[in-house]
Order: C-alpha cells, then sequence, then structure tokens
C-alpha cells in the first residue's frame, strides 16, 4: 500500500471547526483509507476519521497541519483532502 503526505496552512479565520471537520470526517471514511491528522507537521496524528479526535486538535487559522494518508491511492486521496480543508467558510 502507498502512503502519502500532505502538509496544508489553515486559512479559515475560525480554524478546523464543526463543519469542515464534518466535511473531513466524511472525505476520509469514503476513501477506504487509514487518515492521521496532526496539529503540526512531526507531531503525532489522530485518526481523522472520527470528528471528535479532529477537533480535540483545536486548530486554528494559520496552523500548519499535516494528513498522512495510508492506502490504495493514498496521493489522490491525500490531493482531495487538501482540497477539502482548504475552502475556508464553506
Amino acid at each position: 500500500m502507498a502512503v502519502a503526505v500532505r502538509t496544508i496552512s489553515i486559512t479559515d479565520p475560525v480554524g478546523i471547526h464543526a463543519r469542515p471537520a464534518s466535511q473531513l470526517v466524511q472525505a476520509v471514511n469514503a476513501s477506504g483509507c487509514k487518515v492521521t491528522i496532526s496539529k503540526e507537521p512531526g507531531a503525532a496524528g489522530v485518526n481523522a476519521g472520527s470528528i471528535l479526535s479532529i477537533m480535540g486538535l483545536g486548530i486554528k487559522q494559520g496552523d500548519t497541519t499535516e494528513i498522512t494518508v495510508d492506502g490504495d491511492n493514498a496521493e489522490s486521496v491525500a490531493d482531495q483532502l487538501v482540497t477539502a480543508l482548504d475552502q475556508p467558510g464553506e
């Protein structure tokens, strides 16, 4: 299986709040991949398929997060997840 890692700076003024966290969880669960997200590159990640885990990170605007995708189509899934998080206010 392939592994893909992406780093993204959060631009949404309120960070990763309930709506983007929910959208991320839905995308992760639909992907069939194991996905973790960490508040900063190199830090321990949490299960990105759990809204409570994501919200528990307290990711705010300006934070640089890291997404790690493990599974089939990891590169494509990672790109889709970054796109989903890079849409502030939606």
